[in-house]
């Protein structure tokens, strides 16, 4: 009886599938993987979702950064982590943007972009 080996997912699969996990383990809301790959060689996707409030944005951001970094994905940088209005991590493969859902709508990253929204983080790959 020969095993199939199961095909290793990419990095940067890996590292979408665990930050979605955390936010919605978390209750982030909206969230929204945005493919990038086409528009910039900054990174491959893009990941945005809404805490209800600057701490619920705050504690997001914190609990996601320690969980990446248990699985050996160590943030390059976090910014915004005072106000607790917009958080950006920084993951190189994948950017994290924890807004609060005003500030979301005021800037709109989605049509800043101008791309396709994907709904789940499967229809990235």
């Amino acid at each position: 009886m020969s095993k199939t080996a199961k095909p290793r997912q990419r990095p940067e699969e890996a590292l979408i599938e665990l930050v979605v996990d955390v936010l919605d383990d978390l209750k982030a809301e909206a969230i929204t993987c945005l493919d990038v790959r086409h528009l910039t060689s900054v990174t491959d996707a893009m990941i945005i979702a809404n805490g209800r409030s600057a701490r619920h944005v705050r504690g997001i951001a914190d609990a996601l950064v320690e969980r990446c970094k248990e699985n050996d994905h160590r943030p390059i940088g976090v910014e915004g982590e005072d106000g607790g209005h917009w958080i950006l991590i920084d993951l190189a493969y994948v950017v994290v943007h924890v807004m609060q859902p005003t500030v979301r709508e005021f800037y709109d990253l989605e049509k800043l972009w101008d791309i396709e929204r994907l709904e789940d983080a499967e229809e990235f790959f």
